[in-house]
């Protein structure tokens, strides 16, 4: 029976660490539902002690069902001068409430000296007097060993000692930290045989697991060695992000366990759903995906003419190391119609709709969404746009309003006092014409408004729906203040929530194309819950 390894995702904390990757408490609340339904095993929310966000976040989490993954709280052992149960940080990890918690301790004794200032011994104690606290308290105790290899280099037997604290604190798991990402990959058998042997002696049969940054552009391969020296958990973030270079990437490191070591891991299941979440995680921070990151970079399974072309058509393992389909991704070939074809008949099924694979609507669909994509276009964050896409293509898309014009107006007469936004549209609605305006903080404030004043009469159900969030990136930077951006919306009512997308040179026209996506999709939702 092939191992099971562990996953454990720590983008919502170590992830946010990276330079430019911001995201609000929702933004963290639907990656952690996206994790959870591929299959991740633990995910790390955050620091509880750190900041409000974080508080909020662990709060808003508690009415939150996750069915497969468990939340886990960071924080660090005690303060010295502190016994466990007086101290703020690790009481504010139990008050986060979640199944699983982590703390981190020192292995390096250059950091126990230098940084917090205290005597080796003192150091070990921390380390097991916190997680001896921490253990009757929660279900999942882990214990993340920083610095460790740089540790175990510098002063082996200290570096082990720490490791002989937790698991006498009661930790289920000893995570060794590549904190400053400076070991290589043939560096890792001797030190894992190492650490084997000693848990080994310590009569403990504790689970080990791997947590390796990628300054040295080793994140990657040091976990996947560390996995085939016997580790059983994998720590890690979507795309690699993280502070510095980033983390080691478990979109990498996923399918290589699964595909190339033939490793169990419950994201097995739903791997085919990876391209998707890393586009979404990508899209969320508001950042660009990057093309050619393995296997779900849109650069991953793409081939250019030539010599490539004519041998994958005729067989894709000539230069494809694996299929994309496995990953959710898609090859592309500039020259075939074939290019995402079965992800559209995926995504047809999802959405109840019935297509014929050879038929005209397909070609249609498949035409539109490669001259969309070429403009900006990306649906991964704005399933709902697609939707509406695939249905106006087979001629199933009511228009519940055409709109006949729309203007903005923008006064700012006095900079000592806030400006005044208008937007003012004329549409019709069955059959009639309907004029209205609206003032708003900022015109995308202003055209929304006026869009729900006019339709609202027509349609009630528009009052229960609302702008969840909104999103603005520019796609090419070369063309300065006339650059095309794409423009993300998600929005949501009382039963769920839904993105979709606009692009323009225009920021109010790619943001007015994802509004008015917005309410269709709310309307079509709506009708088809009344058929």
């Amino acid at each position: 029976m092939a191992r099971v390894i562990e996953l454990y995702d720590t983008t919502l904390r170590d992830g946010t660490q990276a330079e430019n990757f911001n995201l609000s408490v929702d933004d963290k609340i639907k990656i952690c539902r996206q994790l959870d339904r591929i299959g991740i095993d633990f995910i790390e929310g955050g620091w509880p002690g750190s900041n409000p966000l974080a508080v909020d976040f662990f709060k808003r989490m508690r009415d939150v069902e996750l069915k497969q993954a468990k939340l886990a709280a960071f924080g660090s052992t005690r303060h010295f001068h502190k016994k466990p149960e007086n101290d703020a940080n690790l009481q504010a990890l139990l008050a986060a409430g979640t199944p699983a918690v982590t703390i981190f301790g020192k292995s390096w004794d250059i950091h126990v000296i230098d940084a917090l200032r205290i005597e080796l011994e003192d150091n070990l104690e921390l380390i097991e007097d916190s997680l001896a606290y921490l253990r009757p308290r929660v279900q999942h105790l882990l214990y993340d060993a920083e610095h460790f290899f740089d540790g175990f280099k510098n002063n082996r037997e200290y570096c082990l000692a720490t490791l002989g604290r937790a698991i006498a604190g009661g930790a289920e798991t000893l995570v060794l930290c590549d904190t400053n990402g400076g070991t290589l990959p043939h560096e890792i058998p001797a030190i894992m045989e190492r650490v084997h042997r000693y848990c080994a002696e310590q009569g403990s049969q504790v689970r080990i697991g791997i947590h390796a940054h990628n300054d040295s552009e080793t994140g990657v391969a040091n976990a996947l060695m560390s996995v085939h020296m016997g580790a059983t958990q994998v720590q890690g973030t979507i795309n690699g992000f993280g502070e510095r270079c980033g983390n080691a990437n478990l979109t990498s490191i996923i399918p290589a366990l699964i595909f190339k070591m033939g490793l169990e891991c419950k994201v097995g299941k739903r791997i085919d759903q990876l391209y998707t979440t890393a586009r979404m995680v990508s899209e969320l921070a508001n950042l660009p995906h990057n093309r050619y990151q393995p296997y779900v970079g849109e650069s991953a399974f793409a081939h250019k003419g030539g010599v490539h072309v004519s041998a994958v058509q005729r067989n894709p393992m000539t230069y494809e190391h694996i299929a994309p389909e496995k990953v959710g991704n898609t090859r592309r070939v500039l020259i075939s119609d074939q290019s995402g074809r079965a992800n559209v008949l995926m995504k047809a099924q999802k959405y109840g709709l019935n297509i014929d694979e050879n038929g005209p609507a397909m070609a249609a669909i498949i035409g539109e969404l490669k001259d969309l994509e070429n403009q900006g276009y990306q649906y991964e964050a704005a399933e709902a746009s697609f939707e509406l896409l695939m249905r106006r293509a087979m001629g199933l898309q009511r228009d519940f309003f055409q709109l006949e014009a729309f203007r903005v107006l923008h006064h700012n007469h006095d900079k000592d006092k806030q400006p005044i936004t208008e937007a003012t549209i004329r549409l019709y609605v069955r059959g009639s014409e309907v004029h209205t305006a609206s003032m708003g903080e900022g015109p995308v404030n202003a055209l929304d408004r006026a869009l729900r004043k006019a339709l609202t009469r027509f349609y009630p159900s528009l009052e229960d729906m609302e702008l969840a969030d909104y999103k603005v990136r520019v796609l090419t930077g070369e063309h300065g203040t006339g650059a095309k951006v794409r423009v993300l919306v998600e929005s949501r009512d009382l039963e769920d929530s839904w993105g979709t997308v606009g692009v323009s040179v225009n920021i109010i026209e790619a943001s007015w194309q994802a509004l008015v996506d917005s309410i269709n999709y709310k309307l079509m939702k709506d009708e088809k819950h009344r058929d």
